[in-house]
């Protein structure tokens, strides 16, 4: 005798449960929105930021935009030399191009009297390249200036 598996007719695939599967999804794209870190610029500069005893911590970082001053990482100092550099986004730049940069963030912002300009610079920048880049901003009428620091202890 040969054995054999008979199969049934008319017999129907049983359905899966798929009510719980909105929630599990849901919860992995929350899990990746916390997780993830959105980069905007990549240093090209490097900087210690200062000490200071009187600080605030800014309510709008969405109306924010940082202009870095610095040498230039060790990566780059080998082409760009040692000396003091300006980085606006992801690209170098000398003061007088500070103004357009100015004009460009202020564009993509829903209230443009709410921009904020924030300086971070390496302690050791000279006070010179910081009036440089205050004179553009104070004619491009960008009057809202941070500077960023650590805590003292």
């Amino acid at each position: 005798m040969a054995a054999g598996f008979k199969r049934k007719e008319g017999r129907e695939m049983v359905e899966m449960n798929t009510s719980s599967l909105p929630d599990l999804i849901f919860t992995i794209l929350f899990f990746f929105m916390m997780v993830t870190t959105m980069r905007e610029v990549t240093l090209k500069v490097k900087f210690v930021v200062p000490q200071g005893t009187e600080l605030e911590k800014l309510e709008k970082k969405s109306a924010v935009s940082f202009i870095y001053v610095g040498p230039p990482t060790d990566q780059l100092r080998a082409q760009m030399g040692s000396g003091t550099r300006i980085q606006l986004n992801d690209r170098y730049a000398e003061p007088r191009e500070v103004m357009d940069f100015v004009a460009a963030e202020r564009q993509g912002m829903r209230n443009q009297t709410d921009q904020i300009i924030s300086i971070k610079a390496d302690r050791g920048t000279q006070m010179g390249y910081i009036t440089d880049i205050k004179e553009v901003l104070r004619k491009s009428y960008a009057l809202k200036i941070n500077y960023s620091a650590s805590r003292r202890n």
